[in-house]
């Protein structure tokens, strides 16, 4: 498995070369250029494709591709409306729009990327690759935990010049829960949430590798990463998104829908027990990590009343410390959608809402007869989970190579079923015209 062009490359010696990236501090730094410079490698080709051009060559951007792109521009309008509102000042709005193309940009940059000649094969190959260095590492982070070595390596100097934060430039072995004390792993990631939504996205990559032998491995690695991160939502998103991959891609099949209509039936005997066991499990995931639960909570809640106070465009900017109880974290932070509210207000949830909905509805339709429409399923519905613990577009940068994969699969063809025609004859009856 080589690649067989600059885009493939591109891919493939980032993903297999991403722990050298990591230690060089220079994640940040790469991710958004290599985003816009696939930008680059569109448009040109674009402009240079003919009616001549072979149609394996051609470029053509799906509708999901082109919703992805509009929503995420009505973004930075939503962002200078909100500054403007404010009077924030010509500074603050270009700082802001600098954030927006390093985090938000690459939402629908790589997406885009997918419409160039990329195979998935090289990304799922890659990912096992990377999923092996995650499975030694995590070897050697675990010993280091037991042999009581330093947890922080150092802080990359890049931080002086980019000022993103901390823990995007940290190399650590290891970190250690505040509440219970245990070991989370980072590995390549800023914190410990973000490798179990990373996990998710590369098991799912890795599931789809043709050699047994890679795939199982790939499989294993992804598994521990998210086991390491001791995530909750990363631990629950996995059989969640199995089961909901396999269910939706198969739901017109008349075994799925019996099976669908005798759990309905047995859901409704069983409801009160249902209820119970659901309000019991609740109630074990929040008391897992109480304080991290309680924070979350208290900043869902000032969250609101600040955007209760921009409902359109919001506030422009996100740096709101929270109280003390909530250990000073930044409100907005810890969940995209509240965090859109507060910095974008209304029009910016509603930017993101439309595009997840329209992608999410394109691929259950194209995962019908499409495997690599049913791997982009996965990564939706992984990123619509981690929506709900993260803000995704901070960590673009981390799980962009699934966001590669999710224009691949928004790529594919919709099942032929769907252009069939029908003809209604003089006797009334409907006859399926043969495809």
């Amino acid at each position: 498995m080589k690649p067989q062009n600059l885009e493939e490359k591109l891919i493939w010696y980032y993903i297999t070369w991403i722990y050298v990236i990591h230690i060089l501090g220079l994640q940040m730094t790469l991710v958004p250029i290599l985003a816009w410079f696939f930008l680059w490698r569109v448009g040109k080709k674009l402009w240079n494709q003919t009616e001549n051009t072979p149609t394996e060559e051609k470029i053509t951007i799906p509708t999901t591709i082109w919703v992805w792109i509009i929503c995420i521009l009505v973004m930075e309008v939503a962002l200078i409306a909100a500054h403007m509102n404010f009077n924030l000042g010509l500074g603050k709005i270009l700082n802001s729009s600098i954030n927006w193309v390093v985090r938000y940009a690459p939402l629908a940059l790589f997406p885009l990327a997918g419409c160039l000649k990329i195979r998935p094969q090289i990304i799922y190959r890659a990912a096992c690759i990377l999923c092996l260095q995650s499975l030694i590492a995590v070897i050697v982070c675990y010993t280091a935990s037991r042999l009581h070595l330093p947890s922080h390596i150092y802080t990359s100097p890049l931080r002086l010049i980019e000022r993103s934060g901390l823990a995007y430039y940290s190399v650590n072995l290891y970190g250690l829960d505040p509440e219970g004390g245990g070991v989370r792993l980072e590995l390549f990631t800023p914190w410990a949430p973000a490798l179990g939504m990373v996990g998710n996205i590369y098991f799912f990559l890795a599931a789809q590798e043709s050699n047994k032998k890679w795939r199982f491995i790939g499989m294993i690695g992804a598994v521990a990463m998210i086991v390491g991160s001791v995530s909750r939502l990363g631990i629950v998103s996995l059989p969640f998104v199995i089961f909901s991959t396999w269910a939706l891609s198969n739901f017109t099949k008349p075994y799925i829908q019996l099976i669908a209509g005798l759990a309905s039936f047995i859901m409704g005997v069983f409801s009160s027990w249902l209820i119970n066991s659901f309000r019991a499990f609740s109630d074990m995931f929040y008391q897992a990590r109480a304080g991290s639960s309680r924070v979350r909570d208290i900043l869902a809640r000032l969250a609101v009343e600040r955007w209760k106070e921009a409902p359109i465009w919001g506030h422009g900017i996100g740096e709101f410390k929270g109280p003390a109880v909530a250990t000073f974290k930044p409100i907005g932070s810890h969940n995209t959608w509240f965090g859109l509210l507060v910095t974008k207000g209304i029009v910016g949830f509603t930017a993101l809402v439309i595009p997840l909905a329209w992608s999410f509805i394109d691929l259950v339709i194209k995962s019908q007869s499409s495997r690599v429409s049913r791997v982009g399923l996965s990564i939706i519905l992984v990123i619509f989970m981690f929506t709900f613990g993260e803000n995704i577009e901070a960590l673009a940068y981390v799980y962009w190579p699934g966001l590669v994969m999710l224009g691949i699969s928004i790529k594919e063809k919709f099942p032929s079923f769907l252009f069939t025609e029908t003809n209604i004859p003089e006797n009334g009856y409907r006859v399926k015209t043969e495809l």
